[in-house]
């Protein structure tokens, strides 16, 4: 019997994680008020506590614009806590997974990014994200993985699809940003890929989307299809593509963040992966 840690309970990725357990595969997932991942003492005694033998960390700091005017908290658990974890894990010999983001470059490559291609986040949270993965690769770089990640959804929590969703039944047209490109990720396949990393004590930086590149013009168009094709949508309405400087936020975004997943690919050959219209249909048949 594996006892899989996860920290973080509420969220996406966390959640999908707990719907993973298994006989031989115990997942327990620590919520703020389980573990404090601000006190090495307190994890450490958490973990010997549940005879946990490997960690996902699934918990960070992710309101991109927030996180603007709120750096402290945000380099606190997208930094710091990823520091105390891998202090512990290299303390009791355990693998621990960290996920990350694409936000961690600039953006500006216009050709999939490489998990060693140079990192230039432009905004706080990606910075945060950043010095979390330096902290891991410092820390315990021979029994830990980064996966980088990216436009995660999932039929839990609140998350681009479930807001699409519930805007095209109450407005007449909506404008969605076309300029910024990507690949929709959905939590479930996401979790699977933390797993098996996590059992194969993959190491390094690696990449995992689904398929497909999408901006979230493209994306909203698709939820309208197959929202409407479900009956989660009432009627097709109006989606006027705008660019980013028509819809200003506080954090800056890449305007194109496609990670190349061909490394994952080669150190999990097992791992199937999605197109990214394919993994949203599955979400919005379970929605």
């Amino acid at each position: 019997m594996t006892n899989i840690a996860i920290i973080g309970k509420s969220g996406q990725l966390a959640q999908e994680l707990a719907q993973l357990k298994t006989k031989e595969q115990n997942i327990i997932c620590f919520s703020r008020d389980d573990i404090d991942v601000s006190n090495c003492a307190n994890i450490e005694q958490t973990f010997i506590q549940h005879d946990i033998t490997s960690v996902i960390n699934a918990s960070a700091y992710t309101a991109v614009d927030k996180a603007e005017e709120d750096p402290v908290n945000a380099f606190a658990l997208n930094d710091t806590a990823v520091a105390n974890l891998a202090t512990v894990c290299k303390k009791l010999n355990l693998h621990l997974v960290n996920v990350s983001t694409d936000y961690v470059f600039k953006g500006d490559k216009g050709s999939p990014y490489f998990p060693n291609d140079e990192i230039a986040p432009t905004g706080v949270y990606g910075k945060s994200k950043a010095a979390g993965e330096q902290q891991l690769q410092t820390i315990l770089p021979d029994n830990s993985t980064t996966i980088r990640t990216s436009w995660v959804y999932s039929n839990h929590g609140n998350n681009f699809v479930k807001t699409m969703i519930k805007l095209m039944n109450i407005k007449p047209e909506l404008g969605i940003i076309a300029d910024q490109i990507g690949s929709p990720t959905n939590a479930q396949g996401l979790a699977k890929a933390c797993l098996i990393a996590s059992k194969n004590k993959i190491t390094g930086i690696h990449h995992y989307t689904d398929l497909g590149v999408a901006s979230w013009y493209d994306f909203a168009v698709a939820i309208l299809g197959k929202g409407v094709e479900l009956k989660l949508i009432d009627k097709i309405i109006p989606i006027k593509a705008i660019d980013t400087k028509d819809y200003p936020t506080p954090a800056k975004r890449p305007l194109y963040s496609v990670l190349d997943k061909s490394s994952l690919q080669k150190a999990i050959p097992e791992l199937e992966f999605k197109h990214w219209q394919e993994s949203l249909a599955q979400m919005m048949v379970k929605l």
